[in-house]
């Protein structure tokens, strides 16, 4: 589709200044320096595929905004001084503008290390991609595999007919739902009661930014979690219970879940958002079992029968309210699964190391954004090496980055589990 989605929307939102922003990062290590050239040519077969696109406001009244084929790149930046702080380092490359209507929406970046390697950058605006979807990117970047079709080509007036036509006629049916069904008052109450409007104590906390990045070997991880009755995931919800826990953020945790919904490798915002509430007392094989019953949830958004358009076809200001805090809650866990293999090199250099994460560039003490999430944690998996990255977002409970990675090392240390820092 050459439409963005509701949730694209969101995310677009945000990028002008309603919410937090969100960009999305991809990190790889290799032992040895890598040649320009080779990162040149990453660079230029990224510029060919699906990260090159922007987002054109449409001329019709209530059409929604179109993806266009978009050739404008930054130009890849080799810096030439060793970096000692990797994080610190990656953090910073964040403060590209990466803009996905006037683009570049994206840039890759990288640097050389004391040790003799490079480490490497890649973000885009996550108007553009999610975490899955970056990864396809650079997937398709890496194999010379043909990027997909662009999508069919729709005009403004037709998606327009469409649009509200598909916004009047199922909001007039599931509104007459609400007149005549119980069953979906019901369920409208539930709805509001699971999905409270976030207070204006919550959305202003002072927000900075504070980050870790650990490798933790993967069989001791999956070992470590069968032990305990669970799964790698579930453990991964415990770990950022417990950080927060131990960071003093209050308990129960409600954490925002992304589940991917995607059926091929494609570059869009393919996901919903489920909640699990967890505690530091649960057990694995309990947050097992919260994990399934969330699942089994509809996932949080609209009530059933309400079209996710209606939101599309209203000015910013007034969408924005309507989804303000969507899909936030205190945390968020993504686990964004293997990476493919094709990241195991980057021509003839080996990858020793691979993370990926969202982050939240300019944001400051002096700079606040309306959210109620407190810790966000990222887990890939590569090789045989589990990656986690944490982002804290308030510095009432994650000053800094040492102190974040410390809270990390020790809560791992109590599932038997060492890391190794980036």
């Amino acid at each position: 589709m050459d439409r963005l989605t509701m949730v694209d929307e969101i995310f677009l939102r945000r990028h002008h200044g309603y919410g937090m922003p969100i960009v999305m990062q991809g990190l790889w290590r290799t032992v040895e320096t890598v040649d320009a050239g080779v990162l040149q040519s990453v660079h230029e077969a990224l510029s060919r595929g699906a990260l090159g696109r922007r987002v054109v406001r449409p001329r019709v009244p209530g059409a929604r905004p179109r993806w266009e084929a978009s050739t404008e790149t930054h130009p890849l930046r080799y810096d030439t001084d060793p970096v000692d702080d990797v994080v610190a380092w990656a953090d910073a490359q964040t403060d590209v503008d990466v803009d996905p209507e006037y683009g570049p929406a994206w840039a890759l970046s990288a640097a050389p290390t004391p040790d003799g390697g490079t480490v490497i950058s890649l973000i885009c605006s996550h108007v553009v991609a999610d975490a899955r979807g970056l990864v396809s990117a650079v997937d398709v970047a890496l194999t010379g595999k043909p990027p997909a079709p662009a999508p069919l080509r729709t005009s403004d007036a037709a998606d327009a007919a469409r649009t509200v036509g598909t916004v009047l006629i199922r909001g007039v049916t599931a509104s007459l739902g609400l007149v005549f069904s119980a069953a979906r008052r019901r369920e409208l109450r539930e709805f509001r009661d699971a999905n409270p409007k976030p207070q204006p104590e919550q959305t202003h906390i002072a927000t900075g930014t504070a980050t870790a990045i650990l490798d933790v070997d993967a069989a001791a991880w999956d070992a470590a979690a069968q032990a305990g009755g669970g799964t790698a995931n579930g453990l991964f919800l415990a770990l950022v219970t417990a950080i927060a826990d131990a960071a003093g953020v209050p308990m129960p945790l409600h954490i925002s879940v992304p589940v991917d919904t995607r059926d091929s490798d494609t570059v869009d915002n393919a996901m919903v958002i489920t909640e699990v509430v967890t505690t530091p007392e649960d057990s694995l094989a309990d947050i097992r079992q919260l994990s399934r019953a969330a699942f089994d949830r509809p996932p949080m958004g609209a009530p059933s029968g309400f079209p996710e358009e209606t939101a599309q076809i209203l000015p910013d200001r007034i969408a924005n309210h309507l989804t303000s805090g969507a899909g936030e809650r205190d945390a968020l866990c993504s686990n964004i699964g293997r990476l493919p293999d094709a990241l195991a090199s980057l021509g003839p250099y080996r990858t020793t190391g691979v993370a990926t994460r969202a982050v939240h560039p300019g944001l400051t003490v002096d700079r606040a954004a309306a959210t109620t999430t407190r810790l966000s944690g990222y887990l890939c998996s590569y090789d045989d090496t589990y990656t986690l990255s944490l982002v804290g977002v308030d510095p009432e409970y994650f000053g800094d980055g040492a102190g974040l990675r410390d809270n990390a090392v020790t809560q791992l240390g109590k599932w038997g589990l060492s890391a190794q820092s980036w």
